[in-house]
Formats: C-alpha cells, structure tokens, sequence
C-alpha cells in the first residue's frame, strides 16, 4: 500500500526539511517538535538523529552543551536541552527586569495646531472617565435633539453638529504648544470596564490593584492618591505633558509633570515588566494602561470567559516567566456579591479574599508536592480515549487556559494517564485524570490529622471563633520538581504534565495538610486549627481573636493562599466544625451523625418492629437488660397474636434509641484506630454506620449513622450505582473524619461486583465522576452478604416506614391482557366437540379435542412465547390441565423429540456418546509415534514452541525446541534432523488438525516415506491423547525449575526430557530408556550397578523380554482405562448413510453476539459413511471449514416430523436477473473487510446457523438496510 500510494519523495524531502532546521531565537520546545516530526520520515538511525539535532541548535545551547559531557541518544539530549535553554531564557527575563531602565526618549513635541479629527465609526466601547466627562445621551434625548432640529453634540438650535464649535475637532491649542499633547476618552462609569489585576513592586515593597485597561488612553497612568498612600518613588517630567479628554477640554489639574519610577507590574501568574506611570488625578480607576501598552503587547481578549492572553513575540522574549504565554482574568464591576461580607477591620486584607489569585502560578517551595513510586514499578501507561466533538472542544479550552496560567506545560515524558469527561450536575462536562495507575504504584504519605480529644482540650477556654475556607488548594501546591514527568497525560492535542498537584492524586490531601501546618506550624493549638482546606481560629476575647485572624491573614498573604469569602464565617461564638458543634466552654456531637436515628419512625407492621429489632441486636452486648428492655417489642413479633401497638412499646422503642445515641455505644473517633464503614442501599435510601474497633474488647462501636432519602433521579439508578451512590454518600457525610485517616478504610457493602470498583478498564460517566472524589480516600470494598449487613440495611429502609405499609410489588395480568387466540381457539373446539359413539369419554374437567384441532394445541402450549419450547413432562401437564384425548402422551413425546427448536437450543442430559477405542499397541519400537506442539511460550533465547514426539510403544518422548510455530516443511525438517536420524522412518504418526498436519506438503512428504497420516477426529483432541498427557506432564516440569522472568525454559529442555525418559512409565511399568536402550541411564556413576556392562546377546534377551512385558502391560492397562472410561459413557447410536443428525456448536465458533444465546447444534446434516465406531462422516455445505470427520458425542439424531403441516421448509430462492437469490429477513450487523462493506444477513425461514455475512452489493433489501444503518448509527 505505501509503495502505491505514498510519495516515492516522502523521505528525501523530509531529509532536505531536516538539513535545514534550525532552532533559532524560538523556544525549544517548537524546535524539538518539528524535528522529531521530520525524524519520523527520514528513516535515518540514531546517530545521526543525534548529529543533526546537535547542529541545528542555536548558538547560546551548543555552548553550554560543550561545557560538559554530551548524551549519545536523541532522547537523553533532547531533555539536557530543554533545561539549558530554559535556564538561558530565565537569565534573559531575570536581567530584563532588574536591570537599570534605559533613559526614556526625548519627547515628541508637536506644532500648536487642532488635534486630528476622529473616526466617524462609533465606538462599542465606552472609553474611560477621567475627571470631567461629557455625559452621553440617552436613546430619548437623541431622538428628541433629532425631532427638534437641536444639535445632537451640545443642544444649540443655532447649527448643526457638523458646525458646532465646541466639538474637540474645532478647539484650539495654541496654549499647549511646549508640551506633548495625549489624547484619552471617557468612559461611564455605570458600565462593566476591562479591569485586571495588577500586582505593583519597587524597593522591598508590594501591592495589588486593579487596573482599567483603555485603548483611548495614550499612555499609562497612575492616581496621585494611590501614590500619596504608598509613598511610591515619583520623579519630573522633563517635558509637561497636557491631557485632553475626547471632548477637546483639557485635563483639570492641568499638565502633567510627574511620573514614577519603572515600577515592576505584574499580570497574571507570569506576566511582568518595568512600567513608568504619567501620575494624574483618576479617582474611579487608580491605574490605567492606555494604547502603546496594548501595541507593545498585542494581547487577545476573550470576551466571553473574561481573559487576557499575551502570546505576542515581544511577551515571551521580555515578559513571560517559563511558559510561552500567559493568562489573567478580567474584573467583572457587576459580579453578584456575596452574602458574607468582611469585617471592616479585616478590609486591609480584601486581596487574600480575592479568588482570581488562585490562577497564579505558585513558586516552587520546599513542601513541593513529590511523587516517589515503588521501587521496580512500571511506569503508568494509560490508554488514549476517544472524546465527542463537544468534548474536544472543551479540552482545547482546558488545555490553552491552563497552559497559559503555567498550570501544564509540554511533555516528553514516558508516562500518560488517560484523560477523558464526565458530566457534571449542571450538564456541563468536567475533564478527568485516570491517574488510578499511578496512585497503585506510588508510596503513601501518611501524614497524621488532628486528634479530636486534643482539639477538645484546646477550645475549653475559647469563646469567639473565626472560619474560613481556602479556594484550590490543590494548585497552589508545585509538583516537586522532577516529578513533573510522572502527572503527564496523554490527548488527541498533546502530551503534556502537571506543573501544580493536579486532582485525582493519593498523596494530594496529606501534602497539603503537611503544607499548611507548616505555615501555621508555630500557631497550630495555640489560635488555630486546620483541618485540610478548613482553618479554625478560636481566642478568648474579642481583641485577642481579632490580633490573631490579622496574623492568619498574613500568613495567608505571605504564602499566596486565598480564601472564598462566601464559605467564612467571622467572629462568631458557635461554630459548626469537623462534624462538631463548638460553643463556648463546650464541644458537642453534631445531631447530623445521630440524626437518622433520632428520626427513626414508630414502626407500624411486625416486619418494621423485626428490623428494628435486628439493628439493636448488633448493639445488644453494650446495654444492660437489654432483653427486659426490648420484651415489649419482641412479643409484638409473634405471629401468634395480632399486632397492636402500645404504650410500653413506645417507651421501650423511645429508651432504645436514645442508648443508641449516647455512650458507651456512640463514641467519639480515634484516629490512630482504622476505621469500619457499613452502607447499603433500597430502592428508595441510603444508609451507612461508620464504626472502630476498641482495642480492649475488639467489638466495633459505632460513630455515626447516617440515612438519606434518595432524589427521584436517583431512584432510576441501577442496582450497583445505587450501592455506589451509598458509598459516596457516606465518604460525602464523614469526609473530615475519613480523608487522609492513618489506615486504610474497610467498606462493607452487599453488592459483590463494587469489589473491582478500582481496577475497572472503563467508568459510565457517573462513575468516573465519583471516582474523582474516592480517589481522596484509601479504602478496600469487601464484599459482605446481605444477611450480615443487617445495620446498613435497616438504616437505607427507613425511608419505607413514611409510606404507612410496604407495598409488595405484583404483577398481576388482566383478562383482556390474554392472546385473543386463546379464546377462538377454546370457542372452536367447543363447538366441535361433539364425542363419536366410539370415542373414549375424557376425564371429568377436561375436553376432548378432535383430530383436526390437536395440532394446533401442541403448537400453542409448546412452541407459543407463553409455553416456552418445555419439554415432554412439562408440555404433557401443561395440555392436560384443560385438554384431553386418547394418544396425548404420545403425541407430546413425538412432538417434542422431533421439535426443530427444541433440537437447536437445548442438549440432551444423558453421558457423552460414544465408547473408549483405544489405539492397537505396535509391535516395535519407533514405528508409530504421536506428534504435537507447545505453543505460545515465553521467549526464550529466542524460542516460543516445542516440538513433542513420543513413540506408542516404548513412551520414549523428544522434546525439539523451535523459534516460532513451524510450517509443515519446517515441521518435515524438524523430524528429519531429530528422529529419523535417530529412529528411522515410522511407520504411522497420529497427529492433530493443525494446520502444518493438514497441508499437502506433509501430506506428500509422508506419502513419498510411506509413512501412514492419522489425524485425530475433529474437536476431538482425545484421539491424540498420549502426546496431550506428555504435554502436561513437561509444562508441570518447566513450571517448577523456570525462573521469575521465565526465559529459561531452554536450557532446562534437556534435562526435562531426561528425567520423563528416565522415569518407570506406569502403563509398560518400565522406563522409555531401558525399552529403548536396554539398560538404565546413569544418574550416579559412582555406583557399582553401573561399572558392569552386559554383554550383547544378555542386552538382546533384556530388550526382548522387557518389550513383551510391555506390551502385556499395554493391553492391560487399556483393558482397565477403556472399563473405567465406559462407565460414565454410553454407546454411540449406529447413523447410517443418509441419516440426518444435528451437530453440536461446542467448539464452533458463532457470529452471534453471545454464544450463552446461540444454538447448542446446528444442521440437519446427512450422515455419508461410518469411519470407525465412535467417528462419522457428515456432508457439510462449502462455507464449513472444519472436517467432516466428526466424533459421536458431538452428534445426536434428528427425528424425522410425524405432524403433517407442523412447520415449513425454509423457502426457495428466487429468480432475480436469471440468479437465484434468498429473501433477507434482517439485518444483524455490519463491517468493512478489505475495504468492502459486509452485512451479517438472516434468511428468512432458515435458522440462526444460516446467517451469512454478504457484500452490500449482494444485500437487496434497501428498507431492512436503513431500519439498520437507524438503529445502529456507530455501525459502518
């Protein structure tokens, strides 16, 4: 195909491409990916990959690669690189940014004439205000100034607006000559504007404020009271320069004289430059970046999603910090506020509320997040997932934005987790990581959470708190650098990795609890508490608290870490806090964990008082009395007495489920202690029970329970994601008990398939939706029935009781819901139902059916949907149940043997047909042997296949290594080489139907050595069975001496096929070597028994008589193995010729979709001769590729159809342009093979083993075709 289609230049033009690649001023990244694009086509080896790649380099990387010791493979070199020009890129920034500004150019002083006229094209955008602003006019006024003839610029009815004086282009500035004139427009500040954040450094000093960006405005400004607050460095001007706003008046506070000192400004996570600001009088916006700055940098708006992206030239040479572009999001002025709004005396600190901030690329610290793996662990490779057009677009977005903020970068790693979508709740699509792989491998940081009980002792004295809630914590932890490699995810746009801990990590929750207790290491049960992304700080007085929170948010500050206002709560004196509720002097349970069973209803039936019962019997060993307590409920269970609900079983019931919620059965959690959770799910709830394990007792105590009613989309789930639903539910419900916990949880659940939850291949997008959250926990499921459940169980039935009683569920089929048959039918016979004088009176309650009708009763109450295709007890008391007549019984016998259906679908339970023939025993040595292969092996040496050759006689076995499994000349070779030179020629050798067997090569070469070919029957390998028992015994063998890696097997083949030679075989009783040499091999030569040798005519007499032996032992070992063997066999029915028999599909392959619903035997097929006793000859059509030798057990008779008018013969073809051609009855599937498009066509009126794939050419039946193409649209 390439030689036809391809370019015949392909590889010469790339090589041309590659000669003339160079890197350039471009990153090397961009280098790197068209070389190994070129390479690919070239075709050249590696060495010279490597010289190229070497000279195209610019000139700054091949001087740095000549200070040190230079990689000879391309991919070694092709990392070095990537960190060389890197760092040469930094040093370009690092001196760019701190070196002395160049002295800024003589200004452009311009002639005292108007400024030049502006577009006539109105502007969509609303320019800035800056100090005196002309208002706009409203629809209303326009189109008044229009209907009164009134200029539409100042509302004089003296001229119109193209003569009107004071519109900018007719002012004047004479006065203004001596200065640089810059123009700017105004803006309404009622509208959204585009504000960024920018981050301002000079000296040791930093703030952050937002900025308006203008393209009207000529220059970059800055506010004189922004200036004034934080004493930033100003100097003068050397030329005043006038600003005019767009209706030609000049700026209030006159010219401008003053600007600042290049001052780093800071966009985004990477963006930054030195910037001097002209300082004027801009209350509304303290910073303004005007339209040079917007032409130097080019930056793209998205205006949907509200960002800034800066891919220019100019950006990456000067302004970016280790990534190619960057990314800062626009300030939204109407964003809806919060409901939580900051203190006042906690306003200094609004920028850590800030959530933008998160978007920032975060410094690599020393609790960098690493990833260490298992030692000799294989390096995580995911598959790639075919993703929807809607879902690659959202990658693409997913993919630009975070490669611009610096969250991913390019990879050339040689790990790739998978990335694929699951919805989200909003119908939107959220991308996911299978980093399942990789967490298997990676070794766990078992970083310890808080102890409840010392967190109980540090809030005693407390009485105002303070919480808050950090925003993506996750990407503010830096993967540690050199691990970056191992987060790389593979996508249709690329290969690239996670620069910042990524989601779906094991180890994420433990770094970042050991993170922030760093930060806060010398505050932590001082003020502060910090549970993961949750801080808690408590003080004693409203003062102390407050001094504490401003040091929280420093600290916060200080390590760029922002918390989301709308989930703090400030300077409260209760608080609700991993699953506490915290009040002064006091730390109570939260009534969440004991809520389900405070709710639990009054039971209001005896199976509602059992399962009651049943929850409080696990609990029974911790409550005193519990009998004497319970007895008024267990007397309602009895059956016995009616239930009635009483007053002593109400407080019984009440008593009860307080204890539950109380001690010593509710505890609190330990979290040195592993931790037990039991859920279950009904149809319409959930439930759980999280419990330990007390050490001293070794019983499991209960911490919480939990139930909840399921939503009505969530009772459409399946059975299995409903269990699942209970599992992320309770995980959801104990999180900040659960995550990071120090030992692995034990989940308890009913449902056995949730066991193979983690190694799934592939998640349904709810799955792999929660399977982002569990990959938070460590846990096994542990498979437990549901009759040991019973905790779980009656928590998730819960929600039942609110109904009253429980509906059993029944399926009951209405009288005009029957076939309408039915009745005609009953109504026909009634009415010929009329006995003859002769006929036998039926039994009383049945009617006697006629002749004529008979038939059609055996069709309805066997063949119907309804019946069933039953067999002949089951069809006879079916009829007899209403019907009668004299041959019933025999009828219904006929019937059914001689169904069609019931012979394709169903086997017969009776032994295996056919009676042990044990091959004749051969007179000598080496004149019939058995041939076989072992295939599929590991590579050994370059070996995967074993030949076996095992004489009938004497069980001597060779075992003949080959490189792969041999054709028949190779096959013809092998014999020569190692038994003909050794055995001479045989006289037969039985084989199986392998394709080497089977060939006419081998069938010539034993013709031309008069060597008899006995190939085994078809599917019958116990034809061949000496060579299968030899087989096994030799894989048992390599089995116990090969190594771990099993490449060994080799050089262990001499050795193994000594040992089974030299062993007594217990069919001849003595060993393959004496029958075959005459004496036995010596295994220890320093043995007298081997220092004498015997003579020639005593070896003669041994050889001869230890054959006759043998060959004795032979027939009395195949004597007894033929009687054991016939005992759970029975004797092959005689077919003769022309007999039809079915065929059974047991080792057939089907081209239906499941073999569990195909045919068990296809045919009829006509019997053409009996080969042996147990082995036939059957005519088969041509599209049957096996032999027609077949085994009797395979076979059973068709019985021929007593029933005249029963069932129809498949129809014939018909004449369709003089061919004949079969009717399509449907369609079942489609493919391409060599480019053709083939249907899997049913017949009509012949059976499943019919069906056929044919050419769409050949398919007629263009309806049947797009009914298919409707159904099936994925289908070729």
């Amino acid at each position: 195909m390439n030689q036809l289609y391809e370019d015949p230049q392909r590889s010469d033009f790339a090589q041309a491409q590659i000669r003339q690649l160079r890197q350039g001023r471009r990153p090397i990244e961009d280098y790197t990916i068209e070389f190994r694009r070129l390479a690919s086509e070239t075709g050249w080896n590696e060495t010279a990959l490597v010289s190229q790649f070497r000279w195209g380099l610019s000139e700054s990387v091949k001087d740095e690669l000549a200070r040190g010791e230079t990689p000879t493979s391309l991919e070694p070199l092709i990392r070095l690189v990537l960190q060389i020009d890197r760092r040469i890129r930094e040093r370009v920034r690092e001196r760019t940014l701190f070196s002395p500004p160049p002295r800024p150019p003589a200004p452009r002083m311009l002639a005292p004439s108007p400024l030049p006229t502006t577009s006539t094209i109105p502007s969509t955008e609303e320019p800035m205000q800056l100090n005196v602003v002309r208002r706009r006019l409203t629809p209303q006024e326009n189109q008044h100034r229009r209907d009164n003839g009134l200029c539409l610029y100042c509302g004089k009815n003296t001229h119109l607006v193209r003569d009107c004086p004071d519109t900018p282009t007719k002012g004047g500035m004479a006065t203004c000559c001596p200065s640089t004139i810059l123009s700017t427009s105004m803006s309404s500040v009622q509208s959204p504007h585009l504000l960024v954040q920018l981050v301002l450094q000079w000296e040791e000093k930093s703030i952050t404020v937002e900025a308006m960006i203008d393209s009207g405005a000529s220059n970059c400004f800055i506010d004189t009271a922004l200036v004034s607050k934080f004493s930033i460095p100003v100097l003068n001007k050397d030329v005043p320069v006038h600003i005019q706003v767009v209706d030609g008046s000049s700026l209030g506070a006159g010219p401008v004289t003053k600007e600042t000192i290049p001052l780093s400004s800071t966009l985004g996570p990477s963006h930054r430059e030195l910037l001097s600001y002209d300082v004027i009088t801009s209350p509304v916006f303290p910073i303004i970046l005007g339209l040079p700055w917007l032409r130097r940098h080019d930056p793209i708006i998205r205006w949907s999603s509200g960002q800034l992206l800066f891919p220019s030239l100019h950006c990456r040479k000067v302004c970016l910090r280790e990534i190619t572009t960057t990314l800062c999001s626009i300030l939204d002025l109407h964003k809806t506020p919060s409901n939580v709004t900051l203190p006042q005396v906690y306003q200094s600190f609004k920028d850590v509320f800030d959530e933008r901030g998160v978007d920032a690329l975060p410094p690599h610290r020393p609790y960098d997040c690493p990833i260490d793996l298992l030692p000799g662990a294989p390096i995580p490779y995911g598959r790639l997932y075919p993703l929807s057009e809607p879902e690659l677009v959202i990658l693409k977005e997913y993919i630009d934005e975070n490669l611009a903020k610096g969250f991913i970068r390019p990879s050339t790693s040689p790990a790739g987790a998978g990335i694929f979508f699951v919805a989200k709740k909003d119908g939107g699509l959220r991308p996911c990581v299978d980093y399942r792989a990789l967490n298997n491998i990676t070794i766990k940081n078992r970083y310890p959470l808080p102890l409840i009980s010392e967190l109980m002792d540090r809030l005693k004295t407390a009485t105002i708190f303070s919480k808050l809630d950090l925003k993506g914590v996750y990407n503010l932890i830096r993967v540690k650098e050199g691990d970056e490699w191992k987060t790389a995810f593979r996508s249709r746009y690329g290969h690239f990795e996670y620069t910042v801990m990524p989601y779906g990590l094991c180890n994420a929750p433990a770094t970042f609890q050991c993170f922030i207790n760093v930060v806060f290491r010398d505050m932590l049960d001082q003020c502060v508490v910090i549970y993961l992304d949750d801080i808690l700080v408590y003080s004693s007085t409203l003062e102390e608290h407050r001094k504490h929170m401003q040091q929280v948010l420093q600290r916060l500050r200080q390590h760029h870490l922002f918390a989301k206002l709308d989930k703090c709560l400030f300077e409260v004196h209760t608080v609700e806090f991993l699953g506490f509720v915290i009040r002064p002097g006091t730390i109570a349970m939260d009534d969440k964990k004991i809520q389900a069973i405070k709710q639990w209803p009054i039971p209001l039936n005896r199976k509602q008082v059992q399962r009651f019962l049943g929850f409080a019997n696990f609990y029974r060993k911790f409550i005193r009395n519990f009998s004497r307590l319970a007895q008024p409920l267990t007397a309602l269970t009895k059956s016995t007495v009616p239930f009635q609900w009483s007053t002593n079983a109400t407080q019984a019931f009440n008593d009860l489920r307080e204890r539950f919620c109380s001690a010593p059965i509710l505890l609190h959690p330990n979290p040195s202690l592993a931790y037990y959770l039991e859920v279950d799910a009904s149809n319409n709830a959930t439930g759980a029970v999280l419990s330990q394990r007390c050490p001293t007792t070794n019983n499991l105590h209960p911490i919480a329970f939990f139930s909840k009613k399921m939503s009505p989309a969530e009772c459409n789930y399946d059975i299995g994601d409903k269990e699942l639903l209970a599992i992320k539910q309770a995980l959801e419900e104990w999180r900040h008990i659960l995550e990071g916990c120090l030992h692995p949880i034990t989940i308890y659940t009913d449902h056995k398939n949730l066991e193979y939850l983690k190694s799934a291949k592939r998640l349904r997008p709810r799955q792999a939706r929660w399977a982002l959250f569990f990959s938070r926990f460590q846990f096994h499921l542990t498979f437990r029935p549901g009759s040991r459940n019973g905790k779980a169980d009656a928590l998730s039935r819960l929600h039942e009781y609110h109904s009253g009683r429980v509906k059993t569920e029944e399926t009951i089929l209405q009288p005009h819901q029957f076939l309408s048959v039915t009745s005609r039918l009953l109504n026909e016979i009634a009415q010929t139902n009329v006995p003859s004088p002769t006929s036998t009176v039926p039994p009383k309650d049945r009617i006697l059916v006629p002749k004529e009708k008979q038939l059609h009763i055996l069709q309805q109450c066997h063949d119907s949907p309804l019946a069933g295709h039953a067999g002949r007890t089951k069809t006879r008391k079916l009829i007899s149940r209403h019907f009668w007549w004299s041959s019933l019984s025999r009828d219904v016998r006929d019937y059914v043997k001689s169904c069609d259906v019931c012979a394709r679908a169903k086997t017969l339970p009776q032994k295996p047909l056919g009676l042990l023939q044990p091959l004749p025993v051969p007179e000598t040595p080496w004149s019939h042997v058995t041939m076989d292969f072992i295939v599929d092996l590991p590579p050994s040496a370059g070996h995967t296949c074993i030949m076996v050759i095992v004489d009938r006689l004497t069980k001597l076995a060779h075992f003949i290594p080959s490189m792969k499994i041999p054709t028949a000349k190779e096959t013809a070779s092998l014999f020569i080489a190692q038994v003909f030179r050794l055995h001479g020629i045989p006289t037969s050798i039985v084989t199986d139907r392998g394709t080497q067997f089977t060939s006419h090569f081998w069938k010539a070469f034993c013709s031309s050595l008069q060597i008899s070919v006995d190939l085994s029957t078809s599917y019958h390998p116990q034809s061949n069975g000496q060579t299968e028992r030899t087989n096994q015994t030799l894989e048992s063998y390599l089995r116990c001496y090969s190594s771990y890696q099993q490449n060994n097997w080799l050089e262990l083949l001499p050795m193994a096929e000594f040992s089974y030679n030299s062993h007594t075989h217990e069919s001849t009783t003595f060993s393959p070597f004496f029958l075959t040499y005459g004496y036995h091999p010596a295994m220890f030569p320093g043995l007298p028994s081997y220092t004498s040798v015997p003579d020639a005519t005593t070896r003669l007499r041994l050889l001869a008589d230890g054959l006759a032996k043998a060959k004795d032992a032979l027939h009395y070992s195949q004597a007894r193995y033929k009687r054991h063997a016939d005992q759970s066999r029975a004797t092959s029915p005689t077919y003769l010729p022309g007999q039809k028999v079915w065929l059974s599909t047991r080792f057939l392959q089907l081209s239906c979709p499941s073999r569990k619903l195909g045919p068990r035997y296809i045919g009829p097929f006509i019997v053409v001769e009996h080969v042996n006793a147990v082995a036939v000859r059957l005519r088969l059509p041509p599209r049957y590729s096996f032999h027609p030798v077949v085994h009797s057990s395979l076979l059973k008779p068709c019985h021929a159809n007593p029933f005249p008018g029963r069932s129809r013969a498949p129809p014939p073809p018909v004449l369709v342009d003089g061919a004949k051609e079969y009717v399509v009855g449907a369609i079942l599937d489609s493919r391409r093979r060599r480019g053709v498009l083939e249907y899997l066509v049913h017949w009509k009126g012949y059976g499943p083993d019919e069906d056929s794939w044919v050419s769409s050419s050949d398919v007629h039946a263009p309806r049947l075709v797009r009914s298919f193409h409707i159904s099936f649209p994925a289908k070729p």
